[in-house]
C-alpha cells in the first residue's frame, strides 16, 4: 500500500468521524434536560449596542419578555447619536415595569469594541450573575430562567449556548445560517463534549467573582477573539463550560455576499491563529472537497459517500437546530458553502489585517489586536 493510499484513507476517515461525531454531539446538546426546582438567581443582562442591525427592535424585545423572576437589562454605547438608543426606546415604552438602564459612555480605550462596550457596563450591573447577549441574538421566553438554573445547579464558570441562522432574505444571509449549522454548531459542541469547551460569545453567562478571580474583562481588551480567550480562561482555571439545550437564533437577515463573505473570513484568520493544527485540518471536514482523494479508495461509490456526508452534516444539523422549516436552503447551499469555506481558508493564512466596526487592526498571535499606523 503506498503512502497516497495511507494519506487518503486518513483523509476519508477524518471525514467521516468528524460528520458523525459532530452531528451526535449537536443531537446530544440541543436535548439536554434543563434543571428544575431551584429559583434561579437575579441576573444582570448585558447588551453591548453599535447601530441599528436587522431585526433589532423584535431582537430587543425578546428579551424584555423574559419570564426571569428577577433581571434587569443594561444597554450601552460609546456614542449618544447611535441608532441603536432610539429603537431601545421604543422597545422601553412598552415595557415601563422592566429593570432597564441606557448606559452611554466614552470607552475605556480597549481596542476590542465589544470589550470596550462591556468595560463600560459591568460596573453598573446590580447582580453577580451577568449575561452577555449580543444585539442580533433573538431567544425565546424561558432562556434566562434556564442559563440561571443551569448555574445554580451545576455551579460552572460560564453557560453558552449554540446559534442557528434566522430570517434568511438574500443568499449571503442564507450562506451564514447554513455555516451556523453546519460548521459552527458541531464545532463548538463536540469539542466541549469531549472536555476541551469553546465559548460562543454572543451568549455567555457567567458570575462577576469568577471573572474578578480570573483577571476580569481588563485581560480581554485587545484581543479579536475574545470569547474563544474567555472561554479558555475559565476552563484554564477549572471552571466548567456548559453548553444549555436551548437554540438562539442569531438574525442573519440583510447579509451581502460580500459582508458574509467577509466575515468567514475574519473567522478563518481567528481560527488559524488560536488553533493551527485543527486549521489546517478544516479542509477534511467539507467532504465535498474531499470527493477526489476519496475517488481514489471508492471510485464511483465516493459520489454517494460525499453526498451522504454533507447532507447529513448541512441538513441533519440545520433539522436538528431548527426543524424541517426551510430545510432546502441547506441542502442546495451546502456545496456552495463548501466552496466559500476552502476559498477563505486558502487566504486566512496571507492575510494580516482586519476591519471590523469601522476600525481596522493588524491581528497578531492568539488574535491580540494593532492598531494600525496612521499614514
Amino acid at each position: 500500500m503506498g503512502i497516497w493510499h495511507l494519506v487518503a484513507r486518513f483523509a476519508v476517515a477524518v471525514a467521516t468521524a468528524w460528520t458523525l461525531a459532530g452531528f451526535f454531539a449537536v443531537a446530544r446538546a440541543v436535548r439536554r434536560k434543563a434543571p428544575v426546582g431551584k429559583v434561579p438567581p437575579g441576573v444582570s443582562v448585558l447588551k453591548p449596542l453599535c447601530g441599528a442591525d436587522a431585526d433589532l427592535e423584535a431582537n430587543l424585545e425578546t428579551f424584555f419578555t423574559q419570564d426571569h423572576p428577577d433581571f434587569e437589562l443594561l444597554f450601552g454605547v460609546t456614542d449618544a447619536n447611535d441608532p441603536a438608543l432610539e429603537v431601545v426606546r421604543r422597545v422601553r415604552a412598552r415595557h415601563p415595569g422592566r429593570a432597564c438602564q441606557v448606559v452611554v459612555h466614552e470607552g475605556l480605550g480597549a481596542l476590542n469594541p465589544k470589550i470596550d462596550n462591556l468595560l463600560g457596563l459591568l460596573p453598573r450591573a446590580a447582580h453577580d450573575l451577568v449575561l452577555v447577549s449580543d444585539s442580533n441574538i433573538r431567544a425565546p421566553r424561558h432562556y434566562l430562567t434556564e442559563l440561571a438554573g443551569f448555574h445554580a445547579a451545576e455551579r460552572p464558570g460560564l453557560v453558552t449556548n449554540l446559534l442557528v441562522g434566522g430570517s434568511e432574505d438574500t443568499l449571503g444571509a442564507a450562506l451564514s445560517s447554513v455555516e451556523l449549522s453546519s460548521f459552527c454548531a458541531p464545532g463548538v459542541a463536540l469539542p466541549t463534549l469531549l472536555g476541551d469547551p469553546l465559548l460562543v460569545g454572543k451568549s455567555a453567562l457567567f458570575s462577576r467573582s469568577a471573572l474578578a478571580r480570573v483577571g476580569g474583562l481588563e485581560r480581554f481588551r485587545d484581543v479579536l477573539a475574545e470569547d474563544f480567550v474567555l472561554g479558555k480562561t475559565f476552563s484554564r482555571a477549572g471552571y466548567d463550560v456548559v453548553l444549555a439545550p436551548t437554540v438562539l437564533v442569531n438574525v442573519t437577515r440583510g447579509t451581502s455576499f460580500a459582508s458574509a463573505f467577509k466575515r468567514l473570513l475574519r473567522w478563518s484568520m481567528l481560527r488559524f491563529r488560536l488553533r493551527p493544527v485543527a486549521f489546517a485540518l478544516e479542509p477534511l471536514t467539507m467532504p465535498l472537497v474531499m470527493l477526489p482523494v476519496a475517488w481514489t479508495l471508492m471510485g464511483p461509490w465516493s459520489v454517494a459517500w460525499a453526498g451522504a456526508l454533507t447532507l447529513l452534516r448541512d441538513a441533519g444539523g440545520w433539522w436538528l437546530l431548527r426543524g424541517p422549516a426551510r430545510l432546502w436552503i441547506p441542502a442546495v447551499l451546502g456545496p456552495l458553502r463548501d466552496l466559500v469555506a476552502l476559498a477563505v481558508w486558502a487566504l486566512a493564512p496571507f492575510k494580516k489585517h482586519v476591519s471590523w466596526r469601522g476600525s481596522r487592526f493588524r491581528l497578531g498571535a492568539g488574535t491580540l489586536l494593532y492598531p494600525e499606523k496612521p499614514r
